[in-house]
């Protein structure tokens, strides 16, 4: 509930300090008091843009503070939004002239939003226009479902609902994809069966090269192994020689460590070069034409270029890369497909969740609805409408949204012989805001509501109708913490505790001031709503007996 509020600097207000209560206050004052300005800075509590504007005194900082006290179901929002706890939370706005504008949650600074969040859990102003929401197809759905306790069912549709929407979101867009992946991979599928041709990891094309190269120049190295193995071990050739050498040094070699030490290096020479000569002759040996091995050579070769070519690669190694990685974004366009399976049979599923979950809640609001009107009805007859037949007609969607499958109208008529007819086009402004209060009071009694605060919501009524008003009020305000600023003697009396907004002038200053009235000072005032600024007896007495 609102316990304090502390206003500094703000249009007519030079300083106001105000302390609440729990039930029905009544906010009175006459016609241009500046009972709006209230309203204007409240309004900056619940995270509204500042209106500059308001600033009466540019030198200073306009101040709006509001003290709440907190049930601890609270607690879990600042935790949250990492910010004090505090059972009694003191919210702050500032804004100066400069157009400087901040916010404040027990000291913290925070964001509009973070405000807003916040604030609209603890206080709902309701302004007349505000009875427009009566025609809003949503708004009479939301009463329907907070007055038959559909609440926690509403929830848990819609968390089903939700998860199939982003589920359908994410198919529909994983279909669209995979569609137009569909010839990339039919074109990467083309390429993998042309690198898959060359069998990159069984064959060696850099070997497959070098043999072709050899082929190609056959003759020339016949003539050099031939050179080798001839030339070597041909008469007076190099062996020939080197081994004459080696019987003179083993003749003598005893004589001298060195010369035995070289005569070894020399037979391990001339081993090498018989080794060389035998093995050129057998390579030379080998040196034969075979046309279908150089045929096969020339054809592997050639489409292994190609593709190096067409890839715009270096090395057999790239193009074995380049096929790996082929391959791999066909496995995914492959796991897409399957992914699509699975996610169709998902949605399918939450589809169907979702649709019995909203189906029960149609049938639900179709016996809540006839309630409803029977609790709202009786309301509206104890304020000087008995004559109101409504009806909340339900329709069933063919495809469910996030409400449900449940389309809703309200058919109303507060004449007697007068077929109901939508609300939009039927209920007069003074009927509209009766019905508003039947609501807010039905509501009240169905769930814990923040604190209200009902802007002349009782225009265009008077006499017994604005005393029952009062009355309700009264009765609503045992439920929680409820303001009314009116211009009814009726309805102000009825107030457990009562304000009053005045203007004065003094010299070229005008102020706006809001004061707790005494019992006494109630009495005068309820009379002068009835009698004007001349307080007669009969008005006093009058009052004396709105107020018991």
């Amino acid at each position: 509930m609102l316990v304090q509020l502390s206003i500094r600097n703000f249009a007519l207000i030079a300083s106001a300090d105000l302390e609440f209560q729990s039930g029905f206050t009544s906010i009175t004052g006459e016609t241009g008091s500046g009972k709006s300005i209230l309203l204007s800075a409240l309004n900056l509590i619940l995270g509204e843009r500042a209106d500059y504007s308001v600033i009466r005194d540019n030198e200073k900082k306009t101040i709006v503070e509001a003290l709440f006290r907190l049930s601890p179901s609270r607690k879990e929002w600042f935790e949250r939004e990492d910010i004090d706890w505090a059972e009694e939370t003191l919210i702050r706005r500032e804004i100066t002239a400069q157009g400087k504008s901040r916010a404040f949650i027990n000291d913290t600074p925070v964001q509009l939003s973070q405000l807003k969040d916040l604030t609209s859990q603890l206080i709902y102003i309701h302004s007349q226009h505000e009875t427009l929401e009566l025609r809003n197809s949503q708004f009479q759905l939301n009463l329907i479902d907070a007055f038959s306790g559909l609440t926690a069912d509403v929830e848990s549709y819609r968390t089903d609902y939700t998860a199939w929407k982003k589920d359908a979101s994410r198919l529909s867009s994983l279909k669209k994809s995979v569609l137009e992946q569909q010839q990339e991979s039919d074109y990467h599928q083309f390429q993998l069966d042309e690198l898959q041709v060359l069998d990159l990891a069984k064959n060696d094309y850099h070997a497959y090269e070098l043999e072709l190269n050899r082929l190609d120049q056959l003759d020339d190295l016949r003539l050099a192994f031939g050179a080798l193995a001839q030339g070597l071990v041909s008469e007076n050739g190099p062996l020939d020689g080197l081994r004459s050498i080696r019987l003179i040094v083993d003749k003598w070699r005893a004589a001298d460590p060195k010369l035995g030490e070289l005569g070894e290096r020399l037979n391990a020479s001339l081993i090498e070069l018989d080794d060389i000569s035998a093995e050129a002759a057998d390579q030379l040996e080998s040196l034969e034409l075979n046309p279908e091995r150089q045929a096969f050579l020339v054809q592997s070769v050639d489409k292994f270029n190609a593709l190096l070519r067409k890839h715009h690669l270096a090395n057999q190694q790239e193009l074995a890369d380049l096929s790996e990685s082929l391959e791999q974004k066909l496995a995914q366009a492959d796991a897409a497909g399957s992914e699509i399976e699975e996610l169709e049979a998902r949605v399918d599923k939450l589809y169907a969740q979702a649709l019995k979950k909203a189906e029960q809640l149609h049938a639900k609001r179709l016996s809540g609805a006839k309630e409803l009107k029977k609790h709202l009805t009786a309301i509206l007859s104890d304020l000087k409408l008995p004559d109101t037949r409504m009806e909340f007609v339900l329709e069933s969607m063919s495809s469910p949204d996030a409400g449900g499958l449940s389309k809703v109208s309200l058919l109303f008529s507060a004449n007697a012989g007068s077929e109901p007819k939508p609300i939009e086009k039927t209920a007069s402004g003074g009927e509209l805001s009766r019905l508003m209060l039947a609501v807010q009071a039905t509501l009240s009694e169905k769930k814990s509501l923040p604190t209200l605060i009902l802007d002349e919501i009782d225009t265009g009524v008077s006499g017994e109708v604005a005393l029952r008003i009062g009355k309700l009020l009264h009765e609503m305000g045992k439920r929680m913490q409820l303001f009314a600023i009116t211009h009814l003697p009726q309805v102000a009396a009825k107030g457990q505790h009562q304000y009053e907004v005045s203007k004065s002038t003094t010299g070229s200053s005008t102020n706006t001031s809001i004061l707790p009235l005494t019992e006494s000072a109630r009495l005068d005032a309820i009379a002068r709503l009835m009698s004007g600024d001349t307080i007669s007896e009969a008005s006093r007495a009058n009052a004396q007996l709105l107020l018991g």
